[in-house]
């Protein structure tokens, strides 16, 4: 048996994505921007999907700009502005982002650009009077991360945003963790760009969008033929971004349903696991993504107890989560978002996610908290023993008659 609790890293692609991808690419595979028959079915079916992710934030069509995936519609939206000015000027983010908001903050900054990171609370969150304090004459742009893909913190987007707005800052956030998860809407959200992923949300991986507030200029990053309303160049990637679509309106239509399930399979799970001594749930436990579990080993033996460690000792037992400790030039490093929320070293390095998703049920639930608790108590013993194959007979029967 193999349970996949890593949603948050990448989502299997759905069916009804899969056989409009297929289509497409033996039906409608030319090129977008050509003017004959074949292109305009490819057009046709570009625009479909840009109507279809539009839909999925409530936006117009035309503020979609399709991208590569989440990565590049972070980097458009902070080098786009970026390059809209001659001299260095001054950006705020958070220390929790992902890398590809604080990359290219970091690049910029070597390029003489002035950058803020706000510090977050032991949940990871951002206080809206810090961005205040942080605003300046030169500031032109704040980007916080919606939905934290570590710790699962929801930041309070509608606050800080309003606050960027009210002198005149553009605001961007990350919603890539969040999208088709928790309702966005742009036309309510004092936001003037957003970032979303097709591969969180069912869809191939390979796309993404970013939204671009209408009258919001940005500068592109690619040169070319100038495609995406001279955005972003490059030959669109139609079939993925008709997967990017249909995954982007199933989503918005499942969402009622989907998330309270999401968010009950959650608490299940956290529930089962407070009995284990010294775990510490990482993150708002009230503002927080509906489909994501993390925690700590806050006095955990690193040389036997790691994220790594775990996450190993889980995929022997066909469980897939993810750590939070990063692996660099083969030495581990401790997770920079927990550091920044002031956990020890210690605690960083011994972090695990286990996020949720549509093919979760309960029995996995149970069942991965059963066998983590094994886990956990193999790694703290002086060596690792194998599992114990009637142990884990008994376990499988328990598994089953839950099914």
């Amino acid at each position: 048996m193999q349970i996949y609790l890593d949603y948050s890293a990448t989502t299997p692609t759905r069916q009804e994505a899969i056989a409009t991808m297929q289509t497409v690419l033996t039906q409608q595979w030319g090129n977008p921007s050509s003017l004959h028959e074949w292109g305009q079915r490819a057009a046709t079916v570009l625009e479909q999907a840009r109507m279809q992710v539009a839909g999925l934030i409530n936006a117009s069509a035309e503020s979609i700009i399709f991208t590569s995936g989440g990565t590049e519609a972070d980097n458009l939206a902070i080098m786009g502005v970026a390059r809209l000015y001659r001299q260095p000027q001054h950006i705020i983010i958070s220390s929790v982002e992902h890398s590809a908001i604080s990359e290219p903050a970091r690049l910029l900054e070597q390029s003489g650009w002035e950058v803020t990171r706000l510090c977050v609370n032991h949940q990871g969150k951002v206080n809206p009077l810090d961005l205040k304090a942080a605003l300046q004459d030169n500031t032109v742009l704040v980007s916080i991360i919606y939905g934290q893909s570590e710790v699962g913190t929801v930041q309070p987007i509608a606050e800080l945003g309003k606050i960027a707005r009210s002198v005149g800052v553009l605001f961007h956030t990350d919603a890539v963790q969040l999208a088709g998860r928790l309702p966005l809407n742009v036309q309510n959200l004092p936001v003037d760009l957003l970032s979303i992923s097709s591969h969180k949300i069912y869809g191939p991986q390979g796309a993404g969008a970013l939204y671009v507030r209408p009258g919001v200029e940005l500068v592109p990053i690619l040169g070319g033929g100038g495609q995406e309303q001279r955005s972003r160049s490059g030959t669109q990637a139609v079939p993925v971004i008709a997967g990017f679509g249909v995954a982007a309106e199933l989503a918005a239509q499942e969402m009622a349903t989907e998330t309270p399930r999401l968010m009950q399979l959650r608490d299940r799970l956290f529930s089962q696991l407070t009995d284990v001594p010294g775990l510490i749930p990482t993150g708002d436990l009230v503002d927080r993504l509906p489909h994501h579990v993390s925690f700590c080993l806050e006095h955990a033996d690193g040389e036997k107890v790691s994220g790594r460690s775990l996450v190993r000792e889980l995929n022997r037992a066909g469980i897939g989560v993810s750590a939070g400790a990063a692996c660099n030039s083969g030495k581990l490093s401790p997770s920079p978002i927990l550091l920044a929320m002031g956990y020890s070293e210690k605690a960083a390095f011994a972090s695990v996610r286990m996020t949720l998703g549509r093919d979760t049920i309960e029995a996995d639930v149970d069942w991965v908290a059963m066998v983590f608790k094994q886990v956990l108590q193999r790694l703290s013993q002086t060596r690792l023993y194998s599992y114990e194959k009637p142990l884990l007979r008994a376990s499988t029967r328990l598994y089953n008659s839950h099914l």
